[in-house]
């Protein structure tokens, strides 16, 4: 088991990994729209904080020997089913062609008031 983390990145503050690889899949933890250097938080649109979480996930992927064409499956926490069809935009733009399984969970509150997390399963690169 190896753990990942980001060289820039402030250890967490609370007990977890940004991501465990184990043999070959890699286990990102759920990524807030916040920046991964600074801990400054994502509060605009939807659509900015999607971008940023999903941007959050790739940098681990990447840190990890692997990029988002490799994610297997995708869990997504939203704090309104509203916002569904601006996340749905987003995420398309940021996959593109590449579409894995992906589970959509409504939520009360998320950590920092932030509307959306997402963690993920990839493959690590052969």
């Amino acid at each position: 088991m190896n753990i990942i983390k980001l060289p820039d990145a402030p250890e967490p503050k609370g007990h977890y990994s940004p991501a465990v690889v184990h043999n070959g899949l890699i286990f990102v933890s759920g990524q807030l729209p916040r920046n991964a250097v600074s801990g400054e938080v994502e509060t605009g649109s939807i659509e900015a904080q999607t971008e940023l979480a999903l941007r959050n996930v790739e940098q681990i992927l990447l840190a990890a020997n692997s990029d988002l064409n490799r994610v297997l499956q995708i869990t997504i926490y939203v704090s309104e089913m509203e916002l569904w069809d601006q996340v749905n935009e987003v995420y398309a733009s940021v996959l593109g062609k590449h579409k894995p399984a992906r589970t959509i969970v409504p939520v009360k509150d998320l950590h920092f008031g932030t509307k959306i997390e997402i963690q993920a399963i990839a493959a690590v690169k052969d």
